[in-house]
C-alpha cells in the first residue's frame, strides 16, 4: 500500500531511512497508511511531503524521548578546600 501512496524519490527516501532508523521509517509509514485510509491523502505524496511528515515524527519522537548520546554535566557543589590558599 506504501508503494501505491508515495512517489518512487519520497519511496526511495523512506527505504534510505529505514536502513539508518527503522523506528522511524516504520512510524511513518504507519502514519501514511492510516492517512490513506481515512482519505486524507489525494494523489501520491511527494518527496517534499514526505520531509514533512519525517520532522513530524521526529519531532513527536525527540518530545518524548531523551535524546540519545546527550551528555550531561554534574559539577561538584564542595565548598573550596583548595590547599593554595595562604
Amino acid at each position: 500500500m506504501i508503494a501505491t501512496v508515495l512517489e518512487s524519490d519520497a519511496r526511495e527516501r523512506l527505504n534510505r531511512i529505514g536502513l539508518v532508523n527503522p523506528q522511524l521509517s516504520t512510524r511513518v509509514e504507519q502514519i501514511l497508511v492510516r492517512m490513506a485510509q481515512t482519505g486524507q491523502i489525494r494523489g501520491r505524496v511527494s518527496e517534499q511531503q514526505l520531509i514533512g511528515l519525517l520532522d513530524q515524527a521526529d519531532g513527536q519522537q525527540s518530545a518524548s524521548a531523551p535524546k540519545k548520546g546527550a551528555i550531561v554535566f554534574q559539577r561538584r557543589k564542595d565548598l573550596d578546600d583548595d590547599d593554595w590558599d595562604i
